[in-house]
């Protein structure tokens, strides 16, 4: 892959990886931004190392969802809290952004493979086969944590009183 390939593809996957991680840190930007921006430098980096059996894009998802594990063993490790902003996507209507904030907050309860395959699976249209790719988990244990996390969301979100 060229350097301008490299280019175009980064302009094609900037906004649905930045979406996944930004959701995947619960909504903490900064932390997002810096994982989007090591996951493009280590795909650079590695470029030789794509050969093309899957899709770039499932490549780039890959790198950037072991980038988000390691920094969580890292921030666990130093025992660091951050304050979480809490938003899925900024909106004019203020019903809106609380309606955001809940479904966020449900979300943040998921263990992390759980949110993970959610968030691919939902936002980001990625089919089971590329969720099993990009996270490293066997495509029945993809469906398994989708069954989960819906159920376990279902349930938070209906305690709550939020609807559609």
């Amino acid at each position: 892959m060229t350097r301008a390939e490299f280019e175009q593809q980064v302009k094609l996957n900037q906004e649905p990886l930045r979406r996944f991680l930004i959701n995947l840190c619960d909504g903490n930007l900064s932390l997002a931004d810096d994982i989007a921006q090591e996951a493009f430098i280590k795909a650079y980096m590695n470029l030789g190392s794509f050969i093309g059996k899957s899709k770039f894009s499932t490549w780039l998802f890959k790198i950037a969802y072991n980038s988000f594990c390691d920094n969580k063993r890292v921030s666990q490790r130093q025992a660091s809290t951050e304050l979480i902003d809490g938003k899925l996507y900024a909106s004019e209507n203020p019903e809106d952004n609380y309606r955001n904030q809940e479904l966020q907050m449900a979300l943040s309860r998921l263990n992390e493979k759980e949110r993970g395959c959610i968030l691919l699976f939902y936002m980001e249209d990625k089919p089971i086969k590329e969720i099993a790719l990009i996270t490293g988990i066997n495509e029945n244990t993809v469906k398994s944590h989708l069954s989960r996390a819906k159920s376990n969301l279902e349930t938070h979100l209906k305690s709550i009183g939020y609807e559609r």
